[in-house]
């Protein structure tokens, strides 16, 4: 089944130097954008992460410090990105918990404030764990009856995981085929950031998810605790936890940009 889109749905798959979203880098970034209609554009790079790559990453991915030596770094590549993922809502497997927030960090430590706000994200492990428990080799195996092969490449694993949308579109008939529903499905609780260290409550309310401060107002103990701030803001939490943070304590003061 082809996918029912009002606008561009931008496939994306990193490989990095490690899982940690707030310190570890891009080595290579492919994105497959798919627009209504069904034609579809590629933009697939390897970037030089200025760290060197891990030797336990290298075995998962196979990216090697030589191979990113003569890469581009993220910011070479930031401007070109924004401009192919212009009016796309976002899709991948696992993306919602580490592809997009990793993106997201990448974006902010080169001062690109990339608004991922105005998108919608379709997250294919999320529908496949639901509906099936199982890995991205499997879930291609499952759905499309093949063989994943060159796992871990960026390229492959991101045309794997749109097959695999366009699949379970065929197979669930109560899964509908269109993107705010299918973000809808893919989403676990109303993250206001990707780390989801802070969520909307019932009222839409935006409210701590961790902590101490754990079901309590945002908004509320900033004001009442303003140190509460400070310790996030010096703490490990990744940048873009740390920019919400900013734009609620700011809202208050009518400092917020529209």
């Amino acid at each position: 089944m082809e996918l029912n889109l009002k606008r561009p749905v931008a496939f994306i798959d990193l490989e990095t130097t490690g899982i940690n979203v707030s310190t570890d880098r891009i080595v290579e970034i492919s994105v497959l954008k798919v627009s209504p209609g069904g034609n579809e554009q590629w933009m697939s790079t390897k970037v030089n992460p200025g760290m060197p790559i891990p030797a336990k990453s290298t075995a998962i991915h196979g990216i090697t410090d030589e191979d990113v030596a003569g890469a581009p770094t993220f910011r070479e590549i930031a401007k070109n990105l924004t401009a192919f993922l212009e009016g796309c809502d976002l899709a991948g497997y696992n993306a919602i918990k580490f592809d997009i927030p990793v993106l997201a960090e990448e974006f902010l430590r080169v001062n690109n404030d990339f608004n991922f706000r105005k998108r919608r994200y379709i997250d294919v492990q999320v529908i496949f764990h639901k509906k099936e428990q199982r890995t991205l080799a499997a879930a291609y195996q499952f759905y499309c009856r093949k063989e994943l092969s060159n796992a871990h490449s960026s390229m492959a694993d991101t045309q794997a995981t749109y097959e695999v949308l366009k699949a379970q579109l065929d197979k669930y008939t109560d899964l509908e085929n269109d993107v705010v529903k299918l973000a809808e499905f893919s989403s676990f609780n109303d993250n206001v950031d990707f780390a989801g260290r802070i969520i909307l409550d019932e009222n839409g309310i935006e409210i701590f998810n961790f902590g101490k401060h754990k079901g309590k107002p945002v908004e509320t103990v900033l004001k009442k605790e303003p140190s509460y701030y400070s310790w996030m803001m010096n703490g490990d939490f990744p940048l873009y936890t740390k920019k919400i943070l900013t734009e609620i304590k700011l809202r208050p003061l009518g400092k917020i940009r529209t």
